[in-house]
């Protein structure tokens, strides 16, 4: 007996955003269809922080017990000083997590998540993504939408999501091109097997190194075997903004010369190391246009100073899913979905950005002005205002009135 589905949703990129849409909406009846315009799903080589909030939902979509598995459930988050390696607590997590929100704070390889997501939507829907299908736009009225592949297929279906990323293709037919600037900032990324570094650097938590010109954030990642390196500097010579552009590793050491011997030896370690450049984008004052909408990069790139990319794009497709569900007119669920998440999302935007002054500032050039700073920068009751919105967030049951 064939299952009988509700309205059919085509989703336009198979990351994470797309794919937790896809899963949430499947568990909810929906016909569901992603297009990738990769020729294999899969994700690139680096770690994610889900807070509460991200997790959350991961356990609502039936999750937890791959989550708790692939990923290091953090035990604090520490800042330490660039030269001087001093460390202040961030925040306590662990079972502080559990107690104040009730589910953990995760730290994951991508490709962990990525593949977590897809099998589940896979085991619904066998054939749900689609891939080497590229974007080229789409048609839409009174009735459905059409979206149209560069190859030329034509698929009809009810919702248009376009999920598809920093680039969206969907984005450019719904609005025009963007204009993104750079930031005159660019990161490294790398990943390391612990088992090759010294005890104190395998420890379960993360660590934001921050500095006059750069930083860098740690966290181990798959179940601790790995480390996950990002490093961020200020320079203006790099234009990509590719996350897959390799790097040479005596570039990476010369931009963190200098730098304490904990970030020597770990930099050291790195085989590979990736880079791209940040580029800043106005968020959309408008995501929706009739049955098409757009979640996660597609309509709010953030910079990764509030590590909410992933969870913004995670607590988008449970809210569109959501409203789906609620209301059978598929125009007003888009509006109720981008109601309910765009004055979030946007100040998330705002609130990274304005991160970047507190992780390099020229204070912390000289050791004892470094400790005022740090210990003003990152008081708990600085920490609990920056943080404790973020963290709070239910995507699961967030009002959509």
């Amino acid at each position: 007996m064939s299952m009988q589905y509700r309205k059919h949703v085509l989703i336009a990129g198979g990351g994470i955003g797309g794919l937790t849409a896809a899963l949430a909406l499947l568990r909810r009846g929906f016909d569901v269809s992603v297009f990738e315009q990769a020729k294999e799903l899969k994700e690139i080589g680096a770690g994610v922080q889900l807070g509460p909030n991200g997790v959350r939902v991961l356990y609502e979509l039936g999750l937890e017990e791959q989550a708790r598995r692939l990923g290091v459930d953090a035990q604090a988050k520490e800042v330490r000083v660039w030269n001087t390696g001093k460390t202040w607590p961030l925040f306590n997590l662990g079972q502080e997590s559990m107690s104040r929100y009730g589910v953990p704070y995760l730290m994951m390889h991508r490709a962990d998540l990525h593949s977590m997501l897809l099998a589940a939507t896979r085991e619904i829907k066998p054939d749900a993504c689609v891939v080497d299908s590229r974007v080229s736009g789409f048609e839409q009225d009174a009735h459905g939408v059409v979206l149209i592949l560069e190859d030329g297929r034509r698929i009809r279906g009810d919702v248009l999501v376009g999920a598809d990323g920093l680039h969206s293709a969907t984005r450019k037919a719904l609005f025009g091109p963007d204009s993104p600037k750079f930031t005159g900032g660019c990161c490294w990324r790398g990943i390391i097997d612990t088992e090759s570094l010294p005890e104190h650097l395998r420890r379960p938590v993360g660590v934001n190194w921050v500095g006059p010109s750069g930083h860098v954030i740690l966290y181990p990642v798959r179940a601790g075997r790995l480390l996950n390196f990002v490093g961020h500097i200020e320079r203006d010579d790099w234009a990509g903004e590719s996350w897959t552009e390799e790097g040479r590793v005596e570039d990476l050491r010369a931009d963190y010369a200098g730098w304490h011997d904990d970030i020597q030896t770990i930099v050291g370690h790195i085989g590979i190391p990736y880079k791209w450049a940040l580029f800043l984008r106005e968020p959309l004052e408008c995501w929706s246009r009739g049955r098409v909408t757009l979640l996660g990069d597609a309509c709010h790139a953030t910079l990764p100073y509030l590590a909410q990319g992933a969870n913004m794009a995670i607590e988008d497709g449970m809210v569109l899913a959501r409203a789906l569900d609620e209301f059978d007119d598929a125009p007003e669920a888009l509006r109720r979905y981008e109601a309910a998440r765009k004055e979030r999302a946007t100040c998330i935007v705002t609130k990274s950005s304005e991160n970047l002054g507190r992780f390099h500032n020229h204070a912390l050039l000289d050791p004892d002005a470094a400790d005022d700073y740090v210990a003003s920068e990152w008081a708990p009751d600085k920490i609990r205002d920056r943080y404790e919105w973020i963290l709070s967030y239910d995507a699961v049951h967030v009002p959509l009135a």
